[in-house]
C-alpha cells in the first residue's frame, strides 16, 4: 500500500551460508521492464536480476526479491560486469544508476561514473560525475553488448556544478515512464534534484 513497510536486512545477508554477510556495498538496481506506461520488475531465465556496487558493478540473482545471491566468477568472488576504464568519464569507477531496463535489444543499465583528475575525459572536469549506459545480453545479463565511450548526461547547468559537491553531478537515479515520455531524475551538485525528459520510442 506504499504505506505500511517491512523490513528484510541486508540483501546478502544469507548468501551462500552467510558468506556475504559482512559485505559493504550501495547503488543497486533490479531489472526492469516497461509494460504501458509501468516499469515492472521482469524474471530473465526464471530468476530477478539485480546490478549493484560501486568501483565495480556485479550481478546478483533472486527467487523472491528479499534473498539475493552474487553471480560469482570462478575463483568465488563476485563477478564484475562493468569496471573502471582510463580517459572515460567513469575512470574513477563506475556505479549502477536507475533501474536497469530490459528492451528488444537487450538489458539497459545507465551507470553514473566519476572522472579521474589524472586519467579520466578530459572534455570533464576532475572528479565529475556524469551518467552513461551500457548494454547486456536479455538471456544472459553478465555478457556486455556495448558501452556508451561517451556520457548522455554530463555537469552542464550551473547548479549541476554548485553546492556541495562542485567538482560536477549528474547523478541519476530514478527513471519513470510517464504519458509516453521517460522522466529521468539525477542528483546535481549533491544540493537539488533535477529531471531530463525524453519521447519513448
Amino acid at each position: 500500500d506504499l504505506i505500511h513497510w517491512t523490513k528484510f536486512g541486508p540483501a546478502f545477508l544469507d548468501a551462500d551460508g552467510g558468506k556475504y554477510a559482512g559485505l559493504k556495498y550501495k547503488s543497486a538496481g533490479i531489472v526492469t521492464q516497461l509494460k504501458g506506461d509501468r516499469l515492472i520488475v521482469v524474471r530473465i531465465n526464471g530468476k530477478y536480476r539485480m546490478y549493484w556496487g560501486e568501483g565495480e558493478i556485479h550481478l546478483a540473482t533472486s527467487a523472491d526479491l528479499i534473498h539475493w545471491t552474487p553471480v560469482e566468477d570462478k575463483d568465488g568472488a563476485p563477478l564484475v560486469v562493468l569496471s573502471k576504464r582510463r580517459g572515460r568519464f567513469d575512470s574513477s569507477f563506475p556505479e549502477v544508476g536507475p533501474p536497469p531496463l530490459l528492451t528488444e535489444r537487450g538489458i539497459v543499465v545507465m551507470n553514473n561514473g566519476k572522472n579521474d583528475p589524472e586519467h579520466g575525459d578530459a572534455e570533464l572536469g576532475p572528479n565529475a560525475y556524469a551518467t552513461g549506459q551500457a548494454l547486456f545480453a536479455a538471456d544472459n545479463p553478465a555478457k556486455l553488448l556495448a558501452r556508451a565511450d561517451k556520457p548522455f548526461l554530463k555537469p552542464e547547468m550551473p547548479f549541476e556544478k554548485t553546492g556541495q559537491y562542485a567538482a560536477g553531478t549528474t547523478f541519476a537515479e530514478g527513471l519513470v515512464a510517464f504519458k509516453g515520455k521517460w522522466f529521468l531524475y539525477y542528483g546535481c551538485a549533491d544540493s537539488l534534484v533535477g529531471v531530463a525528459i525524453a519521447n519513448i520510442r
